[in-house]
């Protein structure tokens, strides 16, 4: 065993004396080691309920004959980051969640180890961490919020953040704000709807590193409990298997994920995550394989934000399994690879079955015929920009208007609730990016603001920066090269005309290419904003938004 290492041996006396400081037997020491990585905090609702899940997962690995140790890894909650200094550390901080665990499994060489996320970056840092690791793991979420009800309407999180633009333009009073603050989010769990953290737990399940049902079981409910005991008892058997992370997290399982994220309508911030967690597992996955996965995958749920439906629902419709099932019948799924359960896709879904036709459509009437998510390019964006497209308005897939052009967020989102800005608009936010934010802070609060507003069926935003899974409208992101690299997006004026065209996949400034060429020759960039600790650091080491916002080897 792995263990032996730290317990074996009269090498390892001391060792085991440490052990036995903490109360553990020479029984338990004996026995498979299992880390659990936890990261309960009291900030994060979707992980305030982990201890529980967690003292579920130990029950597990102790039933099938394992020792459960259990150690802590920090969270960040989005939406308390959001629109202050304090988002600039979210993706960042992705980046310390793996780095943590795998410290903390190498200086104590668990046998196996059961990862226990649930939020927007702490999914993909964990997931990051153990393809890194490869050894026996699993993956184990608190699952999400149930939705609010707020005078007979269902509510979530982002219809606070719309709030606020409804106020400012006079269709809601602050008083409705403040009642709808206490109805939208009701209880523990990862926000209601198809944002980045369901996004991530539903694509981890599709990829086979968790549990059927790990992506939609709710948060509230004992089935919840239920499955994280399964998952501690097969963390076991997997040891005892020896199935590794990298022998499930194949080209063709990302391949999998990737059809059910274009299915579902998943937030676009999975196509940094994903080909990040793809580099950890060494599997080259470039942004042309999304478009290619989306041109042939439907749209076969509508979730909020963009529709109606929440993962309650999509879970007794059938949940992951069924839309691979749903999948499988177009040839899209690649039945014959392994899963954490031990068996293979094709064996996983024999017995899943769609029960609600609403939530979850037959690929033969789905709600759009395309994926829900694209790839733009064009001389505005060259290495690629990503746009939910599900979640656009059908007048706005394709655009053509004059660039405002903000430096930041902020100034954004106030020129937005001061009704500067106009219908026709291309809001332009630069200097956002990886490096140039740094951290590529969410820009949920603009993007709600022109919800709020009335906007969203008039106005596109772009920016090099990126968007919560809650956004909807024509919100263009993560626009490559950035402006802090002096891509094309930094060189925009005001005034200029921008080009949309959503279904021809295309981003277009639209000025002469020696226009460009000029502008590009008198380009400064702007001083950093942050000169010193983590966030200065991993904007020297960052790369582009292209390539996952992973972190460059050999750089300080």
């Amino acid at each position: 065993m792995r263990s032996d290492q730290m317990k074996k041996g009269i090498e390892r006396a001391p060792h085991r004396s440490l052990f036995k400081a903490m109360g553990y037997t020479d029984e338990e020491i004996n026995r498979p080691i299992i880390g659990i990585a936890n990261s309960f905090n009291e900030i994060v609702p979707g992980h305030i309920h982990l201890r529980q899940i967690v003292e579920a997962v130990k029950a597990g690995v102790r039933m099938a004959g394992g020792t459960p140790i259990e150690f802590g890894g920090i969270g960040i909650c989005d939406g308390i980051a959001m629109n202050h200094l304090g988002m600039r550390y979210s993706l960042a901080s992705r980046e310390l969640i793996a780095d943590s665990v795998e410290v903390m499994a190498q200086a104590h060489p668990f046998d196996g180890i059961v990862v226990v996320p649930s939020c927007d970056k702490i999914t993909p840092g964990m997931l990051m961490a153990i393809l890194r690791l490869n050894i026996p793991a699993i993956v184990v979420s608190v699952g999400p919020m149930l939705t609010g009800n707020w005078r007979g309407k269902r509510v979530n999180l982002i219809s606070v953040f719309e709030g606020i633009g409804q106020v400012k333009n006079g269709k809601m009073t602050e008083k409705d704000l403040q009642q709808l603050e206490n109805e939208a989010c009701p209880t523990c769990g990862s926000c209601a709807g198809m944002f980045t953290a369901n996004s991530m737990n539903c694509l981890t399940e599709a990829l086979g590193l968790a549990l059927p049902g790990n992506g939609t079981i709710p948060a509230v409910t004992a089935a919840r409990i239920r499955l994280a005991k399964r998952a501690g008892a097969q963390i076991v058997d997997l040891v005892a298997r020896d199935i590794r992370p990298c022998e499930i997290a194949t080209m063709p399982a990302f391949r999998n994920a990737i059809a059910v994220d274009m299915a579902l309508g998943c937030s676009t911030n999975t196509v940094l995550h994903v080909p990040a967690i793809a580099h950890e597992a060494g599997v080259d996955l470039p942004l042309e394989v999304f478009n290619e996965i989306s041109s042939l995958t439907p749209h076969l749920c509508n979730m909020i934000p963009a529709g109606p439906h929440s993962l309650q629902d999509l879970d007794q419709a059938g949940g992951i399994q069924a839309i691979l099932k749903e999948l499988d019948q177009l040839g899209l799924i690649e039945r014959e690879i392994l899963t954490v359960t031990g068996n293979t896709v094709g064996e996983n879904i024999k017995k899943a079955h769609v029960t609600n036709r609403e939530v979850i459509r037959a690929a033969s009437s789905p709600y759009h015929k395309e994926g829900g998510i694209a790839i733009l390019y064009g001389n505005l964006a060259p290495g690629g920009a990503v746009v939910k497209q599900s979640a656009v308005a059908q007048e706005m897939l394709h655009h053509k208007g004059p660039a405002r052009i903000f430096n930041s967020e902020d100034e954004a989102y106030q020129a937005i609730l001061e009704k500067k800005i106009r219908p026709g608009d291309v809001v332009v936010i630069r200097y956002e990016g990886p490096r140039g934010g740094p951290g590529m802070p969410e820009m949920l609060s603009p993007t709600a603001a022109i919800v709020g507003m009335g906007l969203d069926r008039e106005v596109a935003l772009l920016t090099d920066g990126r968007f919560s899974g809650g956004t909807q409208g024509a919100a263009i992101g993560h626009i490559s090269p950035e402006a802090a690299e002096g891509g094309p997006i930094g060189l925009v004026k005001e005034g200029d005309i921008i080009e949309i065209d959503i279904p021809g996949k295309k981003l277009t400034l639209c000025i002469p290419d020696e226009e460009l060429e000029e502008r590009k020759r008198q380009w400064k960039p702007l001083p950093a904003r942050i000169k010193k600790g983590y966030l200065a650091r991993y904007a020297r080491q960052v790369s582009s938004g292209a390539k996952g916002a992973i972190l460059l080897e050999g750089t300080d």
